[in-house]
């Protein structure tokens, strides 16, 4: 049986809690209703926010895409990025640039700003690029793609995204020129053979 110096001590500590939080819940309100937040596009969160939004996405998307399966055949093959570097061109450059390309004052004015994709390998599985294109993420511009792309297009740009670590600056102009023809041959990869 506790003591009643034990029951003080635990009595005083879950008031402390108590307070704590409904201090915390009410400077919260505060700064909800009293508008003190500011949201406009040309000022960036604090960092506390941003780490908040940042993890709640993460772990978001990798728990929503954990039942997307990568198609088992015709992923990665010279189709299908051909097809994956027009979409690219078209929809994604402009706020994402690529390697040696900036992306456009839209992008640069978008906040938070869209981060390249040139490493997004290295932060996402290829299921979790997937899931982001077609469902895109809220408040943040990214588009959900789905009602925009048929899935093998949503796939072609996937696969696409997956072989921006390879390129180099000429590779990717070369993938993404305007002027090609898409049933031409894929540009040489750099160090790959033809």
């Amino acid at each position: 049986m506790p003591s009643a110096r034990h029951r003080l001590i635990l009595k005083t500590v879950l008031a402390t809690l108590l307070v704590l939080g409904a201090g915390a819940g009410a400077a919260g309100l505060a700064l909800l209703f009293g508008g003190w937040y500011n949201i406009g596009a040309t000022a960036q969160h604090v960092p506390f926010v941003y780490a908040v939004l940042e993890e709640g996405m993460t772990r978001s998307v990798r728990h929503h895409a954990g039942a997307v399966r990568v198609p088992a055949t015709g992923f990665g093959e010279p189709q299908q990025l051909r097809l994956g570097a027009r979409i690219y061109r078209d929809k994604c450059l402009q706020c994402h640039g690529g390697p040696g390309v900036a992306q456009s004052t839209i992008g640069m004015s978008m906040q938070p700003i869209p981060g390249p994709l040139v490493d997004a390998t290295q932060r996402w599985k290829t299921r979790e690029l997937y899931w982001v294109t077609r469902h895109g993420i809220k408040m943040s511009g990214m588009p959900a793609w789905e009602y925009h792309l048929r899935e093998e297009e949503l796939w072609a740009v996937v696969a696409f995204v997956t072989l921006l670590p390879s390129l180099g600056a000429p590779e990717f102009r070369e993938w993404v020129a305007p002027d090609r023809a898409p049933d031409g041959a894929a540009p040489a990869l750099a160090g790959a053979a033809p």
